[in-house]
Parts: structure tokens; C-alpha cells; sequence
């Protein structure tokens, strides 16, 4: 069996572009990837690099050599050493397809040929409930709704909301120092969603790195008496001295990983000992095996995995493949109201976010990922194809 063809879309939406691969063998096997770049910028990047190396090194491989593959992009491509979101999206789309293609060859979820399943279903946390609301009151209700849909773990933005432009997501988008009001309201947010939701709903809060250290301590230290599940990105995740500065001096426990590449990009901070929850991102951190060897040195520091998802159902669905077969997993994320904007496609069939269900959603038996592109929704987005010659 040898790689013949592979099929890069760069999707559009309004809050999300993923890019998604087809990796296709000469006897008709397709496995599923995607490129963990479906916000922010980058997606022309990372769909160039996919077309890079499918055209350099895929093509006419064998695809059941998955390790011997990344290595070779690892090494081959220059860039990956030390590389950052282009690269590892590209090679992390690439190695998710290889194991789709596997599972489906041999006929088992891809969590069976990781040693089998711990769990049949994972929680998830409700991303993005009240990122519409800068006002107390309307923050506090949007929790209150999120929870009466069934979920009991939430995860907000407390100096984001959206403007009229859904692009905006900050009145403040380049300052470390926000002013004393700013600081206080969204405390209260915080405060009144505890309040509305009672105490038995764990709340997680996304600081994106924005603050300076010491606002960041001193903002945290006021939330410690709210029982916070944890601080994500409290600080630049490459500054291992200020996680660590951060971390020693808040009683909250503390989480990063999304803007980590690789277990060469988390050693620094599983040596510090600077976070309590590692979030790696399967579609950035190198791919799935490479994030099972990220949630296995995290376990050796004793620390817990939340895997990192914002991007189309193949990144969820790779999520519960990694969710389901470690020892270590904490909880898994979703964006539920994202899949209910009025420009979202339905670019797979079987979503998992379709199949939540009172705050939990179950690991699917089927090959490979479980999931497969709709060809018809996704034919529109078709960007390149790199061919056998």
C-alpha cells in the first residue's frame, strides 16, 4: 500500500477556517487530518507547508510507517527543529491521517493500537458560553443557561468579549495593563457566574497570556476563594519563568500547552514543575502519538492532560481518541454554540459535538478517527492536490 494522492481544503466560517487533509492510498484508503490552525492566522501557511512535504516526502510511501514518516518530516523539513505553528500543523494534520488510514485498515479506533480505552465517554467543558457578554448580569445568565443545557464545567474569557465585528475580541487587544475598572469588572463576572451557577460547577478561566505578571498574580489571588478549576495561559507559555513565578504564588492551579510544539517544547515546563494541567493540541503538537508521549512525560511529573481543541469535528474526534487511552486526562473541550452559528457547515459526518449529552460525550468504536468528510460540503474548499506522477 503506498500514499497516491492528498486533498488540502482550507475551509471558511466566520469564527473558524480549519484546514483539513485527505491522505488517499493506490487502493482507495482515505485518512482524515487537520492542521490545528482554524483561528487566528496562518491557514495559507500551514496549507503550503502540508503541500511541501506531501510533495517532498509523502507521496509514495508507505503509510503504515508512521514513526519513521514523522521522523523524516521531523528532520527534513529544517524548520521543525525549534519550529513553531506552520510546520507542526502541517506534520500533525499528516500524521492524524496516517493513523486514520491504519485504523481503518485494520478495522479498530485508533485508541485500540494505543493500548485500549480507560474511559467510554469524557467530560467536556463549554468553551465560550459568555464571550458575547461584557456585562455582569448577561455573563452570569449565559452560565446559568450553559448549565441548564446539562454541562458542569465552564470556561470563560474574563477580558474578552465580542464586539459587533465578530473579529474583535478585546477592547484592550495590545495592552499588559488593563485599568482599575477593567480589573474589577471582571472580577465581578467571574464572582456572579459563581454565584448563578452554585458551587458544585467547576469554572475555568482564560487569561490568554495577555497581563503582566504581577496584574496576573494579584488579579488571581482575588478568584481564590471562588474554587477556579484553573488559570489557562496566565502568561506567555514560552516564558517558563513567569508560569513558574505565577504558579508558586496563586493558589489556583494553572494550565498551558495549546502554543507548545512537541515533548521537546513542554520539557522545559515539565522540568520547572510551572503548570498542574498540560493542554497539547493534537493538531499542533506533532499528531497523536507525539501528544500520547506528551500526556506520558506529564504523567512521569505528575501532572494532568486536558487536550486542546478549537478547530472542526476531526479535532475533537482525534481528541477522544487521545482522551480515551490515558491514565492522566482531566477533561476535554468544546465550543457547543460555535457548531449552532448560522454560517457553520457540518464538514463531517458522525460529530462528536452532536452527540453530548448531559456534559459528556462518548468514544465511538469505529476505524481509525471515526469520521469522514462530507464530500459534498467539503468539495467547494478544495485548495491543492499533490498526485503520484
Amino acid at each position: 500500500m503506498k500514499i497516491n494522492e492528498v486533498k488540502i481544503y482550507r475551509t471558511k466560517m466566520a469564527r473558524l477556517h480549519p484546514v483539513l487533509i485527505e491522505v488517499i492510498t493506490d487502493d482507495g484508503v482515505v485518512g482524515v487530518g487537520e492542521a490545528g490552525i482554524a483561528y487566528g492566522l496562518g491557514q495559507s501557511a500551514a496549507a503550503g507547508m502540508i503541500k511541501d512535504i506531501a510533495e517532498r516526502i509523502l507521496i509514495g510511501q508507505d503509510p503504515s510507517r508512521i514513526e519513521p514518516l514523522w521522523s523524516e518530516m521531523y528532520d527534513h523539513t529544517f524548520w521543525a527543529k525549534g519550529g513553531g505553528p506552520i510546520v507542526f500543523a502541517a506534520i500533525s494534520a499528516i500524521e492524524m491521517a496516517l493513523w486514520d488510514i491504519k485504523g481503518k485498515v485494520l478495522g479498530v479506533p485508533i485508541y485500540e493500537l494505543f493500548g485500549g480505552k480507560f474511559r467510554n465517554e469524557v467530560r467536556v467543558y463549554n468553551n465560550g458560553f459568555g464571550q458575547d457578554h461584557m456585562e455582569v448580569k448577561p455573563f452570569a445568565d449565559a452560565g446559568e443557561r450553559a448549565v441548564a443545557e446539562g454541562y458542569d464545567a465552564l470556561k470563560c474569557y474574563p477580558f474578552a468579549y465580542r464586539d459587533p465585528d465578530p473579529r474583535a475580541t478585546s477592547k484592550h487587544p495590545s495592552l499588559r495593563s488593563l485599568d482599575k475598572h477593567v480589573l474589577k469588572l471582571a472580577f465581578e463576572k467571574v464572582k456572579a457566574l459563581r454565584s448563578a451557577v452554585g458551587p458544585d460547577i467547576d469554572i475555568m478561566l482564560d487569561l490568554s497570556g495577555g497581563l503582566s505578571s504581577d496584574e496576573t498574580i494579584k488579579f488571581c489571588r482575588k478568584l481564590e476563594d471562588l474554587d477556579i478549576f484553573f488559570i489557562e495561559e496566565p502568561c506567555d507559555p514560552f516564558d517558563v519563568g513567569a508560569l513558574k513565578k505565577i504558579s508558586d504564588q496563586v493558589r489556583i492551579p494553572v494550565a498551558a500547552g495549546e502554543r507548545l510544539y512537541t515533548r521537546y517544547g513542554f520539557r522545559k515546563v515539565f522540568e520547572s514543575q510551572a503548570v498542574d494541567i498540560v493542554q497539547p493540541d493534537i493538531c499542533l503538537t506533532g499528531g497523536l502519538m507525539e501528544t500520547k508521549k506528551i500526556a506520558a512525560m506529564a504523567e512521569a511529573y505528575n501532572m494532568r492532560v486536558q487536550p486542546h481543541v478549537c478547530g472542526s469535528p476531526v479535532a475533537t474526534a482525534a481528541a477522544l481518541q487521545l482522551g480515551a487511552c490515558i491514565s492522566n486526562f482531566a477533561i476535554q473541550e468544546v465550543y457547543p454554540y460555535w457548531q449552532t452559528a448560522s454560517d457553520y457547515v457540518e464538514l463531517t459526518d458522525n460529530p462528536p459535538e452532536a452527540r453530548i449529552k448531559n456534559g459528556k460525550v462518548d468514544i465511538p468504536d469505529l476505524p481509525g478517527l471515526g469520521i469522514n468528510l462530507v464530500q459534498e460540503v467539503v468539495k467547494p474548499y478544495l485548495w491543492d492536490t499533490v498526485k503520484t506522477h
